[in-house]
């Protein structure tokens, strides 16, 4: 079909990626995430309806959301920075090895199915939101950090995994740095300047991942949709700002299970995806 076809179908999903973008937008500052966690699904729905097939709507929608996170978490980070709790050093140590697991994750997505990214999403969330939501008891591997060069590891495979989830990779870093007993509030600060590392990177690799592929929408550049980005990046801006207020007013607790809730609604979101089917 055409984008044309039906206006009052169109028109909805203009208002659906323009409410997205605002969502997205307080999502990052509050949670410390690129917004992925939620415009990936948007995405995808939005495609599907648009009657891509899943081979090309689940790719399209991690990489249009990892476009769209790039402006959002530099103001995310901006904002938490200004908070004192974004980890400068540790964001330098990570810089390298999130860059090199972006590019395989971005290699991976030109040949993966449709299930693969779905899966590793419900993977992911499915253990962090278990934790958020019991409280981390028990969830503790350490009372510290690990050394540089476990760093630099748990830094390639957070930019791996946030690749194929098309996530700023907020969620998967948040559980590894609560995972070795580092403050919630800090952990979200520092997850938004990771969706930094990962959102550049990983955007240039999935355009050139979908440059050539067939089928994709008109704007498209590669696996991203130039009018998803358009459409979702004023309202995402705007709202960035008042997620991280939110965030530094919130008491560890209430935190852990605003963020844990999200995570589960989205995992079943795609439970139900892979049990059921996407038509």
């Amino acid at each position: 079909m055409t984008l044309f076809d039906d206006p009052a179908l169109i028109w909805a999903l203009v208002a659906a990626l323009v409410l997205a973008g605002a969502a997205i937008g307080f999502l990052a500052g509050l949670f410390g995430v690129g917004g992925g966690a939620i415009s990936v699904p948007v995405f995808f729905e939005i495609f599907r309806a648009l009657e891509y097939p899943p081979e090309i709507a689940m790719p399209l929608a991690v990489g249009t959301s990892l476009a769209v996170i790039i402006p959002v978490s530099v103001n995310s980070a901006l904002g938490h920075r200004k908070h004192g709790t974004l980890d400068m050093e540790m964001l330098r140590l990570w810089a390298v090895p999130v860059l090199l697991g972006v590019i395989l994750g971005a290699v991976i997505a030109r040949f993966a199915p449709p299930a693969v990214f779905q899966a590793v999403f419900v993977m992911v969330a499915s253990i962090n939101a278990a934790k958020l939501l019991t409280g981390g008891r028990g969830w503790q591997l350490a009372d510290s950090l690990p050394g540089r060069a476990a760093m630099r590891v748990a830094g390639g495979v957070i930019g791996l995994v946030s690749a194929i989830m098309g996530i700023g990779g907020g969620a998967v870093s948040n559980l590894f740095l609560t995972l070795h007993s580092v403050p919630i509030h800090r952990a979200i600060s520092t997850s938004a300047g990771v969706g930094v590392l990962i959102a550049i990177p990983g955007t240039i690799g999935y355009v050139l991942a979908g440059l050539g592929q067939e089928g994709l929408p008109p704007t498209s550049l590669g696996f991203v949709s130039g009018a998803a980005f358009a459409l979702t990046m004023p309202t995402s801006m705007l709202t960035t700002r008042l997620g991280v207020g939110l965030a530094h007013k919130l008491s560890r607790r209430s935190l852990e299970l605003a963020f844990g809730s999200f995570l589960a609604v989205v995992a079943a979101r795609f439970i139900y995806a892979l049990v059921f089917g996407d038509g």
